[in-house]
């Protein structure tokens, strides 16, 4: 196996090519983890170089790499026929395989952010400094960043190392079992939530909010096998932030995104962007048309297609889709009507064909639109928003017999989206505990569609291969999506590189 030494500067942190390379270093770079951890000074920079790097992962495309596959999102024509590997992430064929290169660089990109949080946790916690404040705030940051990106990786991986600097030893670079991953996560929100603060001055760092409701997304979230599914607790900590009062919904859906509405009472935690390189989120290259941009490089909703709603998502409930008439969340969140400076565009020829479709309209960034490419799109985007704590309260009530009580939380959220009066007919009452079940992953849809949450919901319900098999087009058309695509296949690179992560410990069926 080979190891690496982390070079560490003050505002970043060094990426390379595998988690092994960041988990096995003792006794190497021990000097330099000393030199980088050695005082609460040096800590504060390089935590925040890994928030910055969190935050670079959901740029340009691999921020949307999970979205794909999923049933209300797909890559566009011209995308899914230029690169066998990324297409392999919608039509779920043998090039979604352990040589998968998206695949990699999602797993990849994720150890060392998870490597600086580690050694802060263990610097931390023996450090003496007579700042106790500023060393319980770097703490909460720290065990925040690990419990969240392990968080992740457990969620599309299954199994995964555990990366703690006291039990290098025992633990070594192997998959661990999920119950005691999620031992890691649970104690390092419930550290989080302990010691993070109620506001942040800088909202590049989370606070006490957004930890309490990951946490009780853990416990929605976590598979049965895990032993760690607790509706009880899930409820408890969703409980925990709506009693808060500190957070509310917008008055208006279309504000939630609208650069002038940025860290408004919605939203728990949204990563931060602006319109400059390289804080520019570059989301609106991939999200707009082709077509747009072959007109004007400067007109705010062109791009190039690799993601594009579904049919499901973008059509009417009438015509066998999601969108119920009068929701205004439709128009807030997928563009119908291309026309620009009084042109409607027409499909040239040699393109994929559905250039003109209807595209992901949240991430259009308007401020850019004559001045610059939409390459420099940067809005902020959503990490968690107060309806999706309500929606997920909503289902641990269901779950936990309160049908009636959950209905009156989505009814929240639904009133929102209906412009502030429900219509007859429009409010959820006297569903069963089933129905409720199968209706709320349409409603997670029309509110969350494109923020990422998708592939999860669709693996915690079991439903990824029934959904994504008749509602993506080209997991449809190739039709060989199977159980064994609920998980991600371990890198090639991994498997290479780790002595302790061989071919037999391959997630089955890759």
């Amino acid at each position: 196996m080979k190891a690496k030494i982390i070079a560490f500067m003050a505002l970043t942190i060094l990426s390379a090519s595998c988690s092994s390379d960041f988990l096995d270093q003792e006794p190497k770079s021990s000097l330099t983890a000393e030199q980088a951890y050695g005082s609460l000074g040096k800590i504060e920079p390089v935590l925040l170089g890994a928030i910055t790097n969190w935050r670079n992962m959901q740029k340009d495309r691999a921020g949307l790499y999970t979205s794909l596959g999923t049933d209300e999102a797909q890559q566009g024509a011209l995308q899914v026929t230029g690169d066998a590997n990324q297409a392999g992430l919608d039509l779920y064929n043998g090039f979604l395989s352990q040589e998968n290169q998206a695949i990699g660089q999602l797993w990849n990109d994720r150890w060392p952010v998870i490597e600086v949080a580690a050694q802060s946790i263990r610097a931390l916690g023996i450090n003496t400094e007579d700042d106790s404040a500023k060393r319980d705030l770097l703490m909460g940051e720290a065990s925040f960043l690990r419990a969240t990106l392990m968080f992740e990786l457990t969620q599309y991986w299954g199994e995964i190392p555990i990366n703690d600097k006291a039990k290098s030893a025992e633990f070594g670079l192997k998959r661990q079992p999920l119950d005691l991953v999620y031992s890691y996560i649970v104690a390092d929100l419930e550290r989080a939530v302990e010691k993070l603060p109620v506001t942040q001055s800088n909202p590049a760092f989370p606070a006490k909010g957004v930890a309490q409701a990951l946490l009780g997304k853990v416990y929605l979230y976590a598979p049965e096998a895990s032993g760690y599914r607790d509706y009880n607790k899930a409820k408890k900590w969703f409980e925990e932030v709506i009693k808060s009062g500190k957070y509310s919904l917008l008055p208006n859906y279309a504000d939630v995104f609208n650069p002038d509405h940025a860290n408004s009472s919605e939203s728990l935690y949204e990563w931060q962007y602006n319109n400059n390189w390289p804080d520019n989120n570059q989301i609106q290259w991939q999200t707009g048309s082709r077509v747009l941009a072959n007109m004007d490089q400067y007109a705010y909703f062109g791009g190039y297609d690799l993601i594009l709603p579904t049919q499901y998502c973008y059509k009417d409930k009438t015509a066998g889709g999601l969108w119920e008439a009068g929701d205004t969340r439709k128009a807030a969140s997928i563009r119908y009507d291309f026309t620009y400076k009084g042109v409607t565009p027409t499909l040239p020829a040699g393109f994929g064909g559905d250039e003109l479709d209807p595209h992901i309209k949240k991430y259009e960034d308007i401020r850019v639109d004559g001045k610059q490419s939409f390459w420099n799109s940067g809005k902020n985007k959503a990490y968690i928003r107060y309806s999706d704590v309500l929606l997920n309260y909503a289902e641990c009530l269901n779950e936990l017999g309160s049908t009636t009580e959950a209905e009156s939380y989505v009814n929240q959220v639904r009133t929102r989206a209906f412009g502030g009066t429900l219509p007859a007919g429009m409010a959820w009452s006297g569903l069963s505990q089933a129905q409720f079940r199968d209706q709320i992953l349409d409603e997670r849809m029309r509110e969350l569609a494109f923020e990422g949450w998708r592939r999860m919901d669709l693996i915690r319900t079991g439903k990824l291969v029934e959904l994504v098999g008749a509602r993506n087009k080209w997991a449809k058309q190739n039709g060989t999506i199977a159980a064994f695509h609920n998980r991600y296949p371990i890198p090639i690179g991994e498997i290479k590189l780790n002595d302790e992560i061989g071919p037999e410990d391959q997630n089955p069926g890759y």
